[in-house]
């Protein structure tokens, strides 16, 4: 009894704790809906507020902002989603447009295009997780064919492969430079048109189902091969890259001089022997020449998620290694004959280096049978300043004896011949313009010598002159004075 009595007095008190709280539940959900009606009277003002601005092309309203959280969104009819698209086509200042997280859909988008078509302020536009497919690409293509877009965000959508193939097209003449695609199911880089964006600069493709196959290369190889390459960054993260499609990059790659930016991580199907090849790609070190002659572009290569349970011989992490020559590149800043100089110092000249990364190329430890001997002190002068004594002394005792099998005898003796032969013909030609300024110095001795003898005799001569001359006189002066006295007696 006491027992039926206390459920009893449990059930009344509930019975008046829920029709007391009723009433204040009722009372609460009456003034929460009272507050979200405000509230979506204040959000529908404020949005008819930023569409008349919009209309009026007030210079200040420079962004639209739409998501599909916004109830006004879903009030909007299909005339009024071409209405929009025309206001913003008239609309000079408009920079930004931002439609994400549902705010349109194939079809409403259909509309809103078809009013956007002649607009040309436009300079970024993002479509983030609309669930477009290439439908709602394709009504999107007469205002891509003719905007004034530099970065175009369609990512987390459904548009295929099918959809990325018009989105080149759209944008082959446009001044697009940002292009993101990500996480929108796309299978391949299969591209059914030559018409590609011509100015752009970065390619957001990560989280896709991509899988680079022969059937794709072609696609890749005109947005990263030829002259008129102009793509700097490419995102392939989160996709189904395996060895093979790693393989198909780096040949590609391998003469690109455009593309700083390579993501590749979380790619789980590549293995140790893809890594490999990402590594060869930056770094060949099959010889000096390879190594001269890899890829010296790329300053950011993403690849330390790539393998997360692999297990690497020789116990090296190659995402790290990889990194190491990324390094060499960026503080080379762009320079890259320095850039490739600077991996063969480091990577080639440093014993304890070049076994490891030979081991982990598969290589032999010859390097010094690559090098011409007459550079030989060259290098070891290098060697000694950049790892020291103990690494100069492992180069010296590794090559002496290379260097004395390798050096041709004949060669050196007909070297020195000839630098001996070229010095005795100098010493000869000297010789003979000796002689000859000897020759005319000794003409001059013998000339100046006769001109003594003769100036001699010819004083000698005219003082013998004078004598006679004098002696004369005297005998005619002696002879005169006797026959003078003898006219004067007569």
């Amino acid at each position: 009894m006491d027992s039926d009595s206390d459920d009893n007095n449990n059930g009344s008190g509930s019975e008046a704790s829920l029709s007391g709280s009723g009433s204040e539940s009722e009372a609460s959900l009456h003034n929460e809906s009272s507050s979200l009606s405000n509230d979506d009277e204040d959000e529908e003002e404020r949005f008819n507020a930023i569409l008349q601005r919009i209309k009026v092309n007030d210079p200040d309203e420079t962004e639209l902002h739409l998501t599909g959280d916004d109830n006004y969104i879903n009030s909007l009819v299909y005339e009024d989603w071409e209405q929009l698209g025309r206001d913003i086509a008239n609309n000079n200042h408009l920079k930004h447009v931002y439609l994400d997280d549902g705010a349109i859909n194939d079809k409403t988008g259909s509309f809103l295009f078809r009013g956007l078509t002649r607009s040309n302020s436009i300079e970024l536009m993002t479509l983030y997780q609309n669930g477009l497919s290439a439908v709602g690409v394709r009504s999107m293509m007469p205002f891509l064919h003719k905007n004034h877009l530099e970065a175009l965000n369609v990512s987390n959508n459904d548009i295929l492969s099918e959809g990325l193939n018009l989105l080149f097209q759209a944008l082959s003449d446009s001044p697009i430079r940002v292009l993101r695609v990500s996480n929108c199911s796309i299978e391949s880089i299969e591209l059914a048109s030559g018409r590609l964006p011509r100015n752009l600069k970065h390619l957001h493709l990560d989280g896709n189902n991509i899988k680079i196959n022969a059937d794709g290369r072609n696609g890749l190889a005109k947005l990263l091969q030829g002259g008129h390459s102009t793509l700097k960054g490419l995102w392939l993260n989160n996709n189904k890259i395996d060895n093979e499609g790693v393989a198909i990059l780096v040949d590609i790659l391998r003469s690109n001089t455009k593309l700083t930016t390579l993501a590749l991580e979380h790619n789980n199907d590549i293995t140790y022997d893809g890594e490999i090849l990402l590594l060869k790609l930056v770094n060949n070190l099959s010889s000096i020449k390879a190594t001269l002659q890899s890829n010296h572009t790329l300053t950011n290569l993403t690849v330390k998620e790539i393998n997360p349970d692999g297990e690497y011989p020789y116990q090296y992490d190659l995402s790290n290694v990889i990194q190491l020559n990324i390094n060499v590149v960026n503080e080379n800043e762009g320079n890259l004959v320095a850039a490739g100089r600077e991996k063969v110092v480091v990577s080639h000249l440093d014993s304890q280096t070049r076994l490891a990364l030979y081991c982990l190329q598969d290589l032999d430890d010859s390097l010094y049978s690559q090098i011409d001997p007459l550079h030989l002190p060259e290098i070891f002068s290098l060697i000694w300043h950049r790892h020291g004594h103990e690494e100069l002394f492992v180069a010296l005792s590794s090559s002496i004896m290379s260097l004395f099998s390798t050096v041709d005898r004949k060669k050196c003796i007909r070297q020195q011949r000839e630098y001996h032969a070229a010095n005795i013909a100098e010493h000869r030609a000297k010789m003979e313009e000796l002689d000859a300024e000897l020759a005319a110095e000794e003409r001059e001795e013998v000339l100046e010598e006769e001109i003594a003898y003769h100036t001699a005799k010819l004083e000698n001569l005219q003082a013998e002159l004078e004598e006679v001359k004098r002696t004369k006189g005297d005998e005619l002066g002696a002879e005169s004075g006797p026959r003078s006295n003898k006219r004067s007696r007569n």
